[in-house]
Protein backbone atom coordinates (compact mmCIF):
# COMPACT_ATOMS: atom_id res chain seq x y z
CA UNK A 1 0.00 0.00 0.00
CA UNK A 2 1.04 2.94 -0.81
CA UNK A 3 1.68 5.97 2.16
CA UNK A 4 0.47 9.29 2.66
CA UNK A 5 3.15 11.94 3.25
CA UNK A 6 2.64 13.20 6.32
CA UNK A 7 2.03 17.05 4.99
CA UNK A 8 -0.55 16.27 2.90
CA UNK A 9 -2.37 13.89 5.51
CA UNK A 10 -2.39 17.01 7.61
CA UNK A 11 -3.83 19.44 5.03
CA UNK A 12 -6.21 16.65 4.58
CA UNK A 13 -6.47 16.57 8.31
CA UNK A 14 -6.99 20.94 8.65
CA UNK A 15 -9.87 21.29 5.74
CA UNK A 16 -12.58 20.47 7.27
CA UNK A 17 -11.67 22.93 10.28
CA UNK A 18 -10.72 25.46 7.79
CA UNK A 19 -13.84 25.22 6.12
CA UNK A 20 -15.59 25.63 9.44
CA UNK A 21 -13.70 28.76 11.04
CA UNK A 22 -15.34 31.70 11.19
CA UNK A 23 -13.79 35.29 10.43
CA UNK A 24 -13.26 38.06 12.51
CA UNK A 25 -15.74 40.29 11.04
CA UNK A 26 -18.70 36.89 11.60
CA UNK A 27 -17.49 36.75 15.22
CA UNK A 28 -16.88 40.69 15.94
CA UNK A 29 -19.45 41.16 18.90
CA UNK A 30 -18.69 37.63 20.49
CA UNK A 31 -14.71 38.57 21.08
CA UNK A 32 -14.31 40.24 24.66
CA UNK A 33 -12.15 43.03 25.12
CA UNK A 34 -8.56 42.15 26.91
CA UNK A 35 -8.15 42.53 30.76
CA UNK A 36 -5.50 45.36 31.59
CA UNK A 37 -2.50 44.76 31.87
CA UNK A 38 0.00 45.35 34.95
CA UNK A 39 0.31 49.38 35.41
CA UNK A 40 3.80 49.08 37.56
CA UNK A 41 5.33 51.78 39.13
CA UNK A 42 8.82 52.70 36.98
CA UNK A 43 12.15 54.24 37.98
CA UNK A 44 14.03 55.92 34.91
CA UNK A 45 17.89 57.14 35.04
CA UNK A 46 18.23 60.32 33.75
CA UNK A 47 21.87 59.24 32.26
CA UNK A 48 19.90 56.92 30.22
CA UNK A 49 16.64 58.31 29.57
CA UNK A 50 15.26 60.39 27.27
CA UNK A 51 11.44 61.73 27.18
CA UNK A 52 9.46 61.94 23.98
CA UNK A 53 6.87 64.88 23.52
CA UNK A 54 4.81 64.02 20.03
CA UNK A 55 2.85 66.11 18.24
CA UNK A 56 1.23 68.17 20.93
CA UNK A 57 -0.06 71.16 18.55
CA UNK A 58 -3.03 72.87 17.75
CA UNK A 59 -4.14 70.66 15.09
CA UNK A 60 -3.95 67.65 16.36
CA UNK A 61 -4.56 68.29 20.42
CA UNK A 62 -7.68 70.28 20.19
CA UNK A 63 -11.31 70.31 21.85
CA UNK A 64 -13.12 69.74 18.44
CA UNK A 65 -10.76 66.75 17.14
CA UNK A 66 -9.17 64.90 20.00
CA UNK A 67 -10.48 66.46 23.64
CA UNK A 68 -8.76 63.71 25.34
CA UNK A 69 -5.77 65.16 24.36
CA UNK A 70 -6.20 68.17 26.29
CA UNK A 71 -6.92 66.51 29.38
CA UNK A 72 -3.33 64.69 29.11
CA UNK A 73 -1.58 68.11 28.47
CA UNK A 74 -1.08 69.20 32.62
CA UNK A 75 0.39 65.57 33.19
CA UNK A 76 2.77 65.84 30.21
CA UNK A 77 3.74 69.27 31.20
CA UNK A 78 3.93 68.17 35.35
CA UNK A 79 6.18 65.30 33.47
CA UNK A 80 8.29 67.20 31.09
CA UNK A 81 9.23 69.82 34.35
CA UNK A 82 10.39 67.02 36.39
CA UNK A 83 12.41 65.73 33.62
CA UNK A 84 14.27 68.89 33.08
CA UNK A 85 14.62 69.61 37.25
CA UNK A 86 16.38 65.73 37.32
CA UNK A 87 18.50 66.25 33.59
CA UNK A 88 16.78 64.18 31.55
CA UNK A 89 16.76 65.07 28.18
CA UNK A 90 13.21 65.77 26.78
CA UNK A 91 12.92 65.87 22.88
CA UNK A 92 9.81 66.73 20.76
CA UNK A 93 8.12 66.22 17.45
CA UNK A 94 5.68 67.77 15.29
CA UNK A 95 3.83 66.83 12.37
CA UNK A 96 5.38 67.76 8.99
CA UNK A 97 2.69 70.63 9.17
CA UNK A 98 3.59 71.67 12.62
CA UNK A 99 6.06 74.80 13.51
CA UNK A 100 7.02 76.25 17.19
CA UNK A 101 4.57 78.47 17.31
CA UNK A 102 1.78 75.55 16.88
CA UNK A 103 3.33 73.92 19.39
CA UNK A 104 0.81 74.34 22.68
CA UNK A 105 2.17 76.43 25.47
CA UNK A 106 1.92 74.04 28.52
CA UNK A 107 4.63 71.81 26.36
CA UNK A 108 6.98 73.95 24.07
CA UNK A 109 10.42 73.47 23.85
CA UNK A 110 13.13 75.39 25.86
CA UNK A 111 16.09 76.59 23.91
CA UNK A 112 18.41 73.62 22.43
CA UNK A 113 15.60 71.10 23.23
CA UNK A 114 15.45 69.71 20.07
CA UNK A 115 12.62 69.07 17.73
CA UNK A 116 12.21 66.96 15.09
CA UNK A 117 9.29 67.09 11.99
CA UNK A 118 8.13 63.14 10.60
CA UNK A 119 4.81 61.45 10.36
CA UNK A 120 3.41 59.02 12.47
CA UNK A 121 7.05 57.14 12.66
CA UNK A 122 9.16 60.16 14.48
CA UNK A 123 12.65 58.11 13.74
CA UNK A 124 11.49 58.09 10.27
CA UNK A 125 13.55 60.21 8.10
CA UNK A 126 15.01 62.23 10.92
CA UNK A 127 17.92 62.47 12.78
CA UNK A 128 16.00 61.07 16.85
CA UNK A 129 17.82 58.16 16.82
CA UNK A 130 21.48 60.04 16.22
CA UNK A 131 20.17 62.61 18.59
CA UNK A 132 19.08 59.79 21.23
CA UNK A 133 22.70 57.88 20.64
CA UNK A 134 24.82 61.11 21.42
CA UNK A 135 23.13 61.67 24.93
CA UNK A 136 23.64 57.68 25.57
CA UNK A 137 20.02 57.02 25.65
CA UNK A 138 19.08 53.45 26.00
CA UNK A 139 15.47 53.49 27.24
CA UNK A 140 12.61 56.31 26.12
CA UNK A 141 9.45 57.55 28.18
CA UNK A 142 6.67 58.17 24.88
CA UNK A 143 4.21 60.62 25.29
CA UNK A 144 2.01 62.56 23.08
CA UNK A 145 -0.90 61.77 20.28
CA UNK A 146 -2.31 60.07 18.46
CA UNK A 147 -2.01 56.72 20.79
CA UNK A 148 -2.41 54.99 17.02
CA UNK A 149 -0.38 57.50 14.96
CA UNK A 150 2.72 58.65 16.41
CA UNK A 151 2.92 56.41 19.87
CA UNK A 152 1.81 53.49 18.77
CA UNK A 153 4.95 53.74 15.37
CA UNK A 154 7.58 55.66 17.43
CA UNK A 155 7.23 53.34 20.38
CA UNK A 156 7.68 50.54 18.16
CA UNK A 157 10.37 51.98 16.29
CA UNK A 158 12.37 52.18 19.17
CA UNK A 159 11.59 48.91 20.85
CA UNK A 160 12.90 47.93 16.94
CA UNK A 161 16.30 49.69 18.36
CA UNK A 162 16.72 47.95 20.97
CA UNK A 163 15.12 50.57 23.41
CA UNK A 164 13.28 50.65 26.49
CA UNK A 165 9.68 51.45 26.41
CA UNK A 166 8.25 53.32 29.44
CA UNK A 167 4.75 54.21 28.53
CA UNK A 168 2.48 56.29 30.73
CA UNK A 169 -1.02 55.36 29.96
CA UNK A 170 -2.30 58.94 31.32
CA UNK A 171 -0.17 60.86 28.32
CA UNK A 172 -1.32 59.08 25.25
CA UNK A 173 -4.32 59.79 23.68
CA UNK A 174 -6.72 59.44 20.96
CA UNK A 175 -10.33 60.96 19.76
CA UNK A 176 -11.55 57.33 21.00
CA UNK A 177 -10.74 55.80 24.05
CA UNK A 178 -11.12 52.32 22.60
CA UNK A 179 -8.52 53.03 20.23
CA UNK A 180 -6.15 54.52 23.34
CA UNK A 181 -7.22 50.74 24.68
CA UNK A 182 -5.94 49.00 21.51
CA UNK A 183 -2.90 50.92 21.37
CA UNK A 184 -1.98 49.37 24.81
CA UNK A 185 -2.44 46.46 24.06
CA UNK A 186 -0.58 46.50 20.77
CA UNK A 187 2.83 47.51 22.16
CA UNK A 188 2.50 45.19 25.22
CA UNK A 189 1.54 42.19 22.89
CA UNK A 190 3.23 42.93 19.74
CA UNK A 191 6.47 41.23 18.96
CA UNK A 192 8.65 44.18 18.89
CA UNK A 193 8.11 45.74 22.34
CA UNK A 194 6.18 43.40 24.46
CA UNK A 195 9.93 42.24 25.70
CA UNK A 196 10.56 46.07 25.89
CA UNK A 197 7.98 48.14 27.79
CA UNK A 198 7.02 49.34 31.13
CA UNK A 199 3.38 50.61 31.48
CA UNK A 200 2.93 53.22 34.23
CA UNK A 201 1.47 56.50 34.87
CA UNK A 202 3.22 59.59 34.83
CA UNK A 203 2.98 59.73 38.63
CA UNK A 204 4.69 56.65 39.06
CA UNK A 205 7.96 57.49 37.29
CA UNK A 206 10.54 58.30 39.66
CA UNK A 207 13.58 59.49 37.90
CA UNK A 208 16.75 59.03 39.78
Amino acid sequence: MRRVPHVLLLLFCLLPCAAMAASIDEIWDEVSPPDLPEIRTVTVAPATTALLVLDIEELTCNQARRPRCLETVPRIAALIKRARAAGLPVVYSMTPRGTLDTMLPPVTPEPGEPVVHSSVDKFWNTDLEDILKSKGITSVIVTGTAAHGAVLHTATAAGFRGMHVVLPVDCLSAADPYVEQATIILLKTGPGTSKRISLTRSDRITIK
